[in-house]
């Protein structure tokens, strides 16, 4: 399998260890349509390629992903077309995750936000500095969790405390969300590479047909209980980016004020 058609994602492999990297550090990696479309094809072929056993995902830099690029928010304003093919993209990145059978580490360091928080916690392991923070703010902008939150979250740390961070946007850092179980592991910053490399080492060396069954095994239930809450969620998103409340939200975003919602 080759990654040739990968630009904003940088592919690097070292026997059967892949590493997906986000790399757009000058913006902490925020996610374009570039990254966007990236993402919702890279999973399918991870998954075609017969070389690869274990997957690490991470950002460049000293970010893992900031979330949404602004200006690409600001460009789906009201154009229906353009905002139901960026859902539709929401949905075959959850999916792939899902459905993949080869086990993803995430190396967190410093913000994974919106997608790129939804992007590290459906990985199977994730190790983050504990500093490293963790936001799912749809909700601050004025729209629905639909690109993975109202997903993992509850299945992570259970329903009170994710409607906690869901419906306020709050976020977490590293350090509690390992001691919460929303993540595996904080790691200093200096062993964090040390620690995701010997997992991938273990990984890549296990048996792996047991190791992949166990994971599709594990992400069964997971599944079903995805299957009943991606399309209400992406359709509710879908529609949320064109309310005003969400217009309203970016305009204060890009005034660095805060905005002041009307409920439509």
């Amino acid at each position: 399998m080759k990654y040739d058609g990968y630009e904003a994602l940088k592919i690097d492999r070292d026997g059967s260890i892949l590493t997906i990297t986000i790399d757009r550090p000058e913006v902490k990696n925020a996610v374009n349509p570039q990254i966007h479309d990236e993402f919702s094809r890279i999973f399918y072929d991870v998954d075609r390629d017969p070389e690869v056993s274990v997957v690490v995902l991470t950002g460049s830099g000293e970010a893992f992903s900031a979330g949404g690029d602004i200006d690409w928010l600001v460009s789906l304003d009201g154009d229906l077309a353009a905002t139901s093919a960026s859902i539709e993209n929401d949905r075959r990145i959850q999916n792939s995750l899902l459905d993949l059978e080869k086990p993803i580490i995430a190396r967190v360091v410093g913000p994974a936000v919106g997608l790129g928080c939804s992007l590290a916690l459906f990985c199977d392991f994730v190790y983050a500095t504990p500093d490293a923070r963790f936001a799912d703010p749809h909700v601050a902008i004025g729209l629905v969790a639909g690109d993975g939150g109202a997903v993992i979250w509850p299945q992570l740390i259970g329903y009170a405390r994710a409607r906690k961070y869901l419906l306020t946007g709050d976020p977490i850092m590293g350090s509690e969300a390992a001691e919460i179980g929303l993540i595996t592991e904080a790691v200093e910053r200096e062993r964090i590479d040390e620690v995701v490399d010997a997992m991938a080492q273990r990984i890549a060396k296990a048996a792996t047909l047991a190791v992949k069954w166990t994971k599709s095994s594990i992400n069964a239930g997971l599944k079903v209980t995805a299957n009943a809450i991606i399309d209400r969620a992406a359709a509710y998103e879908n529609l949320s980016m064109l309310t005003q409340d969400h217009r309203i939200a970016v305009d204060a975003f890009r005034a660095r004020s805060k905005p002041e919602f009307i409920g439509r």
